[in-house]
């Protein structure tokens, strides 16, 4: 089975799985006459493992530990439960610093937050945060379509100009000299489209630059 195979099958983009083959979670075979991977039902279920265990937070260097036989499953999840609890704590500071402004009446203008603004900076260095990822997502997303969007305007500029005088004038050049220009132009709007419904899965995905994060 081929990489594009297991992408949809395992809901993982390509440069996710090639992260996890360099970090030696993965060893697909190679086929001898072509060298391409080929990924048997043993590495997608590996994958899924993987993805579902990523989904748990668990980090590349305990997934490296797993793999290696260093860390027991049960080592790793005890790990993740305290990590958790952490969380938890967070969130119930969170919830008491919200509760006491509710109780206080207070207002837009009259609110203060002087006994609480110190607590809820250590909360955010410690990487904690209320504000919903999916901002970040959607402005790169935004981004994404806005740049190839640009990009494939000047393609199809051009491509309107060579038209535009290939149609209204006499000395006209010739038609299939015409066709090559237009594919010339067609070629790289294609992969322009084909970059971005890459780009706008990896960055749903979540582990667009997986090497920044661990």
């Amino acid at each position: 089975m081929f990489i594009n195979e297991v992408c949809n099958i395992v809901g993982l983009s390509r440069k996710s799985i090639r992260y996890y083959e360099e970090n030696g979670l993965l060893s697909p075979k190679r086929n001898t006459e072509n060298d391409y991977r080929i990924y048997t039902e043993e590495d997608i279920q590996k994958l899924k493992t993987i993805k579902f265990l990523r989904e748990l937070d668990v980090p590349i260097r305990e997934l490296k530990m797993l793999n290696e036989g260093t860390l027991t499953l049960q080592e790793c999840m005890e790990s993740r439960i305290y990590k958790i609890r952490e969380q938890e704590e967070k969130y119930q500071k969170v919830k008491e610093m919200c509760v006491d402004i509710k109780d206080s009446n207070a207002t837009l203008d009259s609110i203060d937050i002087t006994k609480h603004f110190q607590s809820m900076n250590t909360l955010n260095k410690e990487g904690f945060t209320m504000r919903d990822v999916r901002t970040s997502k959607r402005k790169k997303i935004t981004g994404a379509i806005l740049s190839s969007f640009i990009f494939s305007l000047f393609f199809i500029f051009l491509a309107a100009i060579i038209t535009y005088f290939q149609v209204t004038e006499a000395d006209k050049i010739p038609w299939l000299v015409y066709a090559f220009l237009m594919f010339l132009f067609g070629f790289p709007i294609v992969g322009i489209i084909v970059n971005l419904v890459n780009r706008i899965r990896e960055i749903n995905g979540g582990e667009e630059d997986e090497a920044s994060k661990y």
